[in-house]
């Protein structure tokens, strides 16, 4: 029964690359069926390695005794006569898990690719950073003052950045909590239309509402303006905080808002001192997420500011523009833009699973 799978696989390999390969082959104007010749060799060799913890799993485990009904006399016989399973000197759990483990370490190795090559090339002197030939080699000296001349022209933005950041996060995870308070603990006519319009900001495009609000903005003199920019990220960050907040709430027991209600507490004083406190997990969440989104946020930004108020995104993209582009400035600019997410992600990304995943299972 083995070997017939074993073969099966291998025949199934074989065509899959054969097909491939010809479709393949065929698009790019080549000898199709050399495609697919290759690409049978391939499949099945490929099959016949992949298939190597089964055979690993099938010689631990030996030759098995022929099958004996239930309730007949020599079924002791049969298992006395069973054949102790041979010991290889590895196990195949064990040689599956390192397998496991060479992949992660080798898509590890592919991501981290990028974040190499803006390193180095941030390291290097200008014109060594200029040989695009050159991109994977690290610098013979290297070269600090990038960091240097990149923090002095992009300092004035990091630091609308960070104001940008830090206060529509802050609000609209407040405003977001006590949307969420409302909905999962108020009974109000018209909740379960409320909620659902609320979420449908989520799935509106920023392109599609860009010209409106641009026009809007200058109608209210917030054109151009860091304040503005902050009002647009805090209003487009409601729909999730409020989902975020809400979903979290209602495994908050309403026996306690009630008991809070019975002592005394109005509408505030039971979020004060009920809600907020438990909050944490949701907060982390919430402020994690609208942090990472608003930094990295480029149409609303290059869009409703002036050259006062840009934040690190768009001075980043101007800085790179250009025909002649000192790539080792925009490279330490790229470095230095992603330390604070970074940051927040060291710090709090232990964090963010565990509330997220806060209230999703009862009991």
């Amino acid at each position: 029964m083995a070997m017939t799978q074993i073969v099966n696989w291998v025949i199934f390999g074989t065509l899959v690359g054969s097909l491939g390969t010809y479709l393949l082959y065929d698009y790019l104007r080549r000898d199709a069926q050399v495609g697919a010749l290759i690409g049978a060799l391939i499949g099945a060799v490929g099959n016949l390695v992949l298939l190597v913890p089964f055979w690993a799993y099938l010689a631990w485990r030996g030759p098995q005794p022929a099958r004996v009904p239930a309730g007949s006399v020599g079924l002791a016989t049969a298992l006395a006569r069973r054949p102790e399973p041979r010991r290889l000197p590895f196990q195949p759990g064990k040689l599956v898990r390192l397998l496991i483990y060479v992949f992660l370490v080798l898509m590890v190795l592919v991501f981290l690719m990028p974040v190499y090559t803006v390193v180095m090339t941030s390291l290097k002197t200008p014109d060594a950073a200029g040989q695009l030939n050159q991109v994977w080699q690290p610098p013979q000296t290297v070269n600090w003052a990038s960091y240097r001349e990149a923090l002095d022209m992009l300092g004035p933005k990091l630091r609308n950045s960070f104001v940008l950041t830090i206060s529509a996060t802050i609000i609209s995870a407040m405003m977001g909590s006590m949307n969420g308070y409302v909905l999962s603990k108020w009974r109000f006519p018209g909740a379960n239309v409320v909620f659902p319009l609320m979420l449908f900001g989520m799935f509106i495009p920023y392109q599609s509402i860009l010209i409106p609000l641009f026009q809007f903005m200058q109608s209210v003199n917030l054109g151009g303006s860091l304040i503005g920019l902050i009002m647009a990220h805090v209003v487009y960050g409601l729909p999730i905080t409020t989902l975020i907040f809400r979903n979290y709430y209602v495994e908050v027991p309403t026996d306690l808002i009630e008991a809070g209600a019975i002592d005394g507490a109005g509408f505030f004083g039971i979020y004060r001192w009920i809600v907020f406190p438990l909050s944490l997990p949701g907060f982390v969440v919430v402020i994690i997420w609208q942090f990472t989104q608003i930094w990295n946020e480029f149409l609303f930004a290059v869009t409703l500011t002036n050259q006062a108020s840009q934040p690190i995104t768009v001075a980043l993209a101007l800085l790179a523009g250009g025909e002649a582009v000192k790539w080792n400035l925009p490279m330490a600019g790229a470095v230095l833009a992603a330390l604070p997410t970074l940051a927040v992600y060291i710090f709090l990304g232990r964090y963010f699973i565990r509330g997220l995943m806060a209230g999703s299972v009862k009991g």
